[in-house]
């Protein structure tokens, strides 16, 4: 009797066991460009360089009437985080009367409730096929500030998630901003801070999106985030390359410093890199592969959105082509062993472009597009010219 208890014992217990790691664990890691996410009212920015460098006070959004109540100096220089450590000085913004109540769009209060209410609703139900919430990271673009950051973690699609806010204000010409939003739940944050990308005309600098890097523990994991935009095609693809080039070096440079640095690291680029997979800003510069046996040291990191985009699959119509500029892509030790069941850590499952019914457009000339939600000065009552992108994280809970 005791003998066939013992065995007893131990058939269960390996049951147990099975079972156990039958359950699995699972995130979403999202990226949205949500086109010209603004508050309605005018403002520039306030560069306070008494404050500590890399923090939200150093450089913060002002409504334009507080700028006679604001001590402040003139400023002829270079716009640079190290160039103001202690001036105090207003940057006013390149058309940053076009979103208000003023202007020829008419951007009320109610359109920007309207607007921030439907992205919300889209942040909420990314990954949700797979996770059944929502999810735990995502990066955003053509944000205007951390006000409108705040407001639309604060929807009641969002507000139950208990969401972070990682955001700095850019230099950028026209004031719009990359953010993060996490579920605190299930990240903890640890740094985080942004690169200037410096590149110059003529001589003269052009002012663009800074590249948003967060580190931090992903239920319990080593994570690192980099939030891209990379400049437009303003121009022509050709001439305006050498600029998405640099921005490449420079989240390939930032990537490696992390990876050499700690390679526990899970190494995840995600944003609207305003090129295709195939570029060679991608393939050449942010050294990434679209074959996961080519993952090297020469080219670390892995593009599952490559063969994505040869078998037509796309985020956005730029000039009425299909593109796949909206991308997400990640180190070696996220890649996923189809040959081994017992995987312990996040790996990616899945990789997919968000495009549910609802944000299709069903008729007319822009017919399969995203539905925006500006044409021309217009109000749409929609969302965004691009679709949202997520992966999928998966790992065996003991």
């Amino acid at each position: 009797m005791i003998k066939y208890l013992f065995t007893l014992l131990l058939l269960v217990h390996a049951s147990l066991f099975a079972q156990n790691y039958n359950i699995i664990r699972v995130a979403a890691v999202g990226f949205y460009n949500v086109e010209n996410l603004w508050d309605p009212y005018k403002s520039a920015d306030y560069i306070d360089g008494t404050k500590p460098v890399g923090t939200p006070a150093f450089h913060r959004s002002i409504p334009v009437d507080s700028i006679p109540y604001l001590v402040h100096e003139a400023y002829q220089g270079q716009w640079s985080d190290a160039l103001l450590i202690g001036k105090k000085v207003i940057r006013e913004q390149y058309l940053n009367d076009e979103f208000t109540a003023k202007s020829a769009k008419n951007y009320t209060e109610k359109i920007y409730h309207k607007k921030i209410y439907n992205i919300a609703q889209v942040i909420s139900e990314i990954g949700r096929k797979y996770t059944k919430t929502a999810p735990a990271i995502v990066g955003l673009a053509e944000v205007e500030n951390r006000q409108v950051l705040e407001a639309l973690i604060e929807q009641p699609q969002l507000a139950k998630y208990n969401y972070g806010i990682v955001h700095f204000n850019s230099y950028d010409a026209r004031g719009i901003d990359n953010g993060l939003i996490y579920q605190k739940g299930r990240f903890q944050l640890e740094k985080a801070w942004k690169k200037e990308l410096k590149i110059f005309h003529q001589g003269k600098r052009e002012y663009t999106r800074d590249l948003l890097v967060v580190l931090g523990l992903l239920d319990g994991e080593k994570f690192a985030f980099f939030v891209n935009h990379w400049p437009s095609r303003r121009g022509g693809e050709s001439i305006s390359l050498p600029k998405r080039n640099a921005a490449a070096a420079l989240l390939n440079q930032q990537m490696d410093s992390i990876r050499i640095l700690d390679p526990e690291y899970k190494l995840i680029a995600l944003g609207d890199f305003n090129d295709n997979p195939v570029s060679s800003s991608l393939k050449n510069y942010a050294k990434t592969t679209g074959s996961e046996d080519k993952v090297s040291e020469a080219t670390p990191y892995f593009n599952p959105m490559y063969k994505m985009f040869k078998q037509g699959v796309a985020s956005l119509a730029y000039q009425d082509a299909p593109n796949l500029f909206d991308q997400i892509f990640y180190s070696k030790n996220l890649i996923r062993n189809k040959e081994s069941s017992l995987q312990k850590t996040y790996t990616i499952y899945t990789t997919q472009v968000f495009a549910p019914d609802y944000l299709i457009l069903k008729e007319g000339n822009y017919k399969g597009y995203p539905f925006r939600s500006w044409v021309g000065d217009k109000f749409t009552g929609g969302y965004s010219d691009h679709f949202p992108v997520f992966s999928i994280l998966q790992k065996p809970v003991n």
